[in-house]
C-alpha cells in the first residue's frame, strides 16, 4: 500500500473514531449496543469507498455486533456498579438470546444486502413507534410473570438483533419495561444482555461470511478488523460516560430524541434500497 492509499483511508479512520464516540455514549445512555449508529455509519463509509453493495451491509452488521462486545461490557459494568443490573432476568434471557442471535447470524448469509436493509428499516420504525406510543406495554404487560413469554421474547429479540447488527437494547429495554422493570434497571440489564447477543451474533457472522469474495481488506468473515479496532476502542472508552449521563438526564426527552433518530436511519436505509 503506497502513501496515496494510506492518505485515502484517513477520512474512513476519522469517521470510524467519531462513530465510536457517538455509539459508546449511546450505549451507556440508552442501554443500546450502539448498532443503530454503527451499522448505517459503517455501511455508508464502505459504499463511499467503492466496496460491493451486496456485502457492505453484511460487513456493517457483523462488525457492529463484534464492536458491541467491548461497548456492552463497559456499559454493563458501569450500570452494575450502580445496582441497575437484574441478574435473575439476565440468567433467564441469556440462553435464548444466544440461540436466537447465533441462528440469525448463520442465516444472514442467505439474505441479500437489501433484505437486511429492509429488516433494519422496518424494525427501526417499529421501535420508534413503540417508544412514542408504548403499545408493547399494553400488549405484553399482563405477561410479565410468564417465564415462557420471557424466553420467547428473548429468542425473537436475539434473532432480529443479529440481522440488524444491534445489541438488542432498543428491543430489550421496552420489553423489560413492559414486563415491569424500571427504566434504569431495564437499561442496565439490557446492556449485559447485549454482550450475549454480540458474542453469539459475531460468531454466526464470522462463520456465514467465511470465504465470501469481495470483502473489504482485513476482514475475517463479515467482521472488518479495522472498523472493529477503531470504533470498538472509542466506544468502550465512552460508554461509561453515557451510563453516568443516563442517571442524570430526563429519560422521556432521551426516548423521543432516540425515536426521531431511528426514523431518520430507517428512511435512509429504505432510500438505499430504492435508489439501488
Amino acid at each position: 500500500m503506497d502513501w496515496a492509499d494510506i492518505i485515502g483511508y484517513w477520512p474512513f479512520v476519522l469517521g470510524m473514531l467519531a462513530t465510536g464516540v457517538v455509539s459508546g455514549v449511546a450505549a451507556g445512555l440508552l442501554g443500546i449496543g450502539g448498532g443503530a449508529v454503527i451499522v448505517p455509519a459503517l455501511s455508508t463509509a464502505l459504499l463511499w469507498m467503492g466496496f460491493d453493495s451486496e456485502v457492505v451491509q453484511h460487513v456493517a452488521v457483523g462488525t457492529s455486533l463484534a464492536i458491541i462486545i467491548p461497548t456492552g461490557i463497559m456499559s454493563a459494568r458501569a450500570h452494575h456498579k450502580r445496582g441497575a443490573l437484574d441478574m435473575d432476568v439476565f440468567k433467564l434471557w441469556a440462553p435464548f438470546i444466544v440461540a436466537g442471535t447465533f441462528i440469525g447470524g448463520l442465516m444472514a448469509g442467505w439474505y441479500s444486502g437489501d433484505v437486511l436493509r429492509i429488516v433494519f428499516a422496518v424494525m427501526a420504525f417499529v421501535i420508534a413507534a413503540n417508544i412514542v406510543f408504548s403499545f408493547q406495554t399494553r400488549l405484553m404487560g399482563h405477561l410479565h410473570g410468564s417465564k415462557p413469554t420471557h424466553r420467547a421474547a428473548a429468542f425473537v429479540v436475539g434473532y432480529l438483533s443479529s440481522l440488524m447488527g444491534i445489541g438488542g437494547g432498543s428491543l430489550t429495554v421496552p420489553t423489560l419495561v413492559a414486563f415491569g422493570q424500571t427504566m434504569h434497571k431495564a437499561v442496565g440489564t439490557s446492556a449485559a444482555i447485549g454482550v450475549a447477543i454480540a458474542l453469539s451474533g459475531t460468531l454466526g457472522f464470522l462463520i456465514s461470511g467465511w470465504g465470501v469474495s469481495d470483502l473489504p481488506p482485513l476482514s475475517v468473515g463479515y467482521i472488518n478488523i479495522v472498523a472493529l479496532v477503531l470504533v470498538g476502542a472509542m466506544a468502550a472508552v465512552c460508554a461509561p460516560f453515557g451510563a453516568a449521563l443516563a442517571h442524570r438526564l430526563d429519560q422521556k426527552t432521551l426516548k423521543y430524541v432516540f425515536a426521531a433518530f431511528l426514523v431518520a436511519v430507517g428512511l435512509n436505509m429504505l432510500w438505499k434500497v430504492l435508489a439501488g
